[in-house]
């Protein structure tokens, strides 16, 4: 019998990370069990794409490499995150008229009123723009708000509130070419704020409300969930890595002991504690006054019961959930992170819940699940069919 195997590869820009996770039958169940990993130092990469292909090849190859060692599979096709500064989400509502004489909600008009949706996106907005993820956030017939999905039910006018998660199109085309040039097939793609929250978030936390933050070295991703689906989903420019420059500079050390002080390790270099302090504050300021002003914008502020869940490797830093409870006036907490897997395995910490959730993704979907888009790209890697599952 063949093995259910699949792989995750997280492109960060301070790593490269991939997953290799077998779906196991236990006790008549399947439990997805992480059977190999490979890391290395990222390449090429800048606030998330790639500015030297051959650099970022050589750094997929070496983490693959060492992925199929410790798995023992050869790594032929993959899922692959997508989470630099030109990812971002927008919501659009479109409407259409029912299709059949009965007045029955069937499945084609769900599709059509979709399309309408992806129409009404402004052009200044969809330019150079590809569509990964189309998210049905809610449905209306008549005016009246559906619970649940809409297919079966009876009316004249079917009407479609929907988040859009796009990114810079030639981004994702030199994502894809560069792992597939690296000797892997790509799958699908998926954001790299959803493919974490698979792994980090509960089910309880997304349908009460929370914020999902992935600190990585050059950038802040954020998605909001609210009633089990994602809300909202931003990106900006700002990471561990400016934590990191500024305590080195204010320090005047090694951007390598620089490093270790800010992960709370222990050094022989002695420096002002209060100093430390205030340069780790000021930077942490900057990043979540950029996370409020943005559940400002829509509307979310201090109002979900879940808070804020962090993860990335600058969930490291001591002081960060303290810091982000005070700024956000939300309960605040570090992502745990315990998935099933070999010892032998790197898997240990939150920083590699984009590659494990892409692993989950594997398991839930199939490259068909991808559906053919119109204005906006030739063909969405996007999971639609999957993502409806969320409705309430």
């Amino acid at each position: 019998m063949s093995r259910n195997i699949t792989v995750g590869i997280d492109i960060g820009t301070y790593q490269v990370k991939v997953v290799v996770a077998e779906n196991v039958k236990e006790n008549d169940k399947y439990t997805p069990r992480i059977i190999g990993s490979g890391f290395a130092e990222s390449k090429g990469l800048r606030h998330g794409y790639i500015i030297n292909g051959d650099d970022a090849i050589r750094s997929i190859k070496e983490a693959i490499d060492q992925a199929e060692k410790s798995s023992g599979v050869r790594i032929r096709k993959a899922f692959i995150s997508m989470g630099g500064v030109g990812v971002q989400s927008i919501i659009s509502n479109g409407s259409t008229v029912i299709s059949r004489a009965d007045g029955e909600v069937s499945d084609l008009d769900v599709a059509k009123v979709l399309e309408i949706c992806e129409d009404e996106i402004p052009n200044s907005i969809s330019l150079n723009r590809k569509i990964i993820h189309a998210v049905p956030l809610q449905y209306k017939i008549e005016g009246k708000i559906v619970l649940g999905k809409p297919i079966g039910m009876k009316g004249t006018k079917l009407d479609s509130r929907t988040l859009f998660i796009t990114c810079l199109e030639h981004h994702l085309d030199d994502l894809i070419e560069t792992v597939e040039e690296a000797g892997v097939k790509v799958i699908d793609v998926m954001a790299s704020p959803i493919a974490a929250s698979f792994v980090t978030l509960t089910k309880t936390q997304k349908m009460a409300g929370c914020v999902l933050a992935n600190i990585g070295a050059e950038t802040v991703s954020i998605v909001v969930f609210e009633n089990n689906i994602p809300i909202s989903l931003e990106v900006f420019p700002i990471g561990g890595t400016d934590i990191t420059n500024d305590i080195a500079l204010g320090l005047k050390i090694p951007l390598e002991e620089a490093e270790h002080i800010k992960l709370g390790g222990v050094t022989t270099t002695s420096y002002p504690r209060k100093k430390l302090e205030e340069i780790i504050s000021a930077r942490l300021s900057d990043i979540f006054e950029l996370i409020e002003a943005h559940l400002k914008k829509i509307g979310r502020n201090g109002l979900l019961p879940a808070g804020i869940i962090i993860t990335g490797g600058g969930g490291g830093i001591t002081t960060i959930e303290d810091f982000a409870k005070t700024s956000l006036k939300l309960p605040s907490r570090i992502a745990v992170f315990n998935p099933e897997g070999e010892d032998k395995t790197d898997v240990k910490d939150s920083s590699w819940s984009v590659a494990y959730g892409l692993c989950i993704l594997g398991f839930n979907s199939s490259a068909e699940g991808s559906l053919n888009s119109g204005k906006l790209m030739k063909k969405t890697f996007g999971l639609l069919k999957y993502f409806q599952e969320f409705l309430p």
